[in-house]
Formats: C-alpha cells, structure tokens, sequence
C-alpha cells in the first residue's frame, strides 16, 4: 500500500527539511534544507497516495543530508 503525501513531508520535516514560502503552485511544495542541494518536490494534496518515485525522491534526500552529518 503507497504511503500518503502527508507521511512524506512528515518525513522530510523530521530530517530538518523547511518548506520554502511560495514555493509551489497549486499542490506543488518544495521542501529545502541547509547543507542539501536543490530542493525536493512534492506534488499532491495530503490524503492523496505518494507515486513510487516520490518515496524514492524523499528517501534519498533524507540518506544524503544523514550521510553528511555523520
């Protein structure tokens, strides 16, 4: 079963990711983060199924800004 939107950016707010103001159109959010390069797009309301790519897209920012502080 996906995981829901809301899973993903509760994920990526746990890993210190900061949702950028204005940055997004209509469900469209971009998540950023200090020390991450570029940001990380989430499209989707919050009750809508996360697309493979999206869990795929979060975990491996989340596995980079850990690599790093480690």
């Amino acid at each position: 079963m996906p995981r829901k939107i809301r899973e993903l950016i509760k994920d990526l707010k746990a890993a210190g990711f900061e949702a950028i103001p204005g940055g997004g159109k209509g469900s469209h959010r971009k998540f950023t983060r200090e020390g991450f390069t570029g940001a990380v797009t989430l499209s989707g309301h919050d009750g809508d199924d996360a697309k493979p790519y999206q869990e795929k897209q979060v975990r491996q920012a989340i596995d980079e800004v850990q690599d790093e502080s480690e």
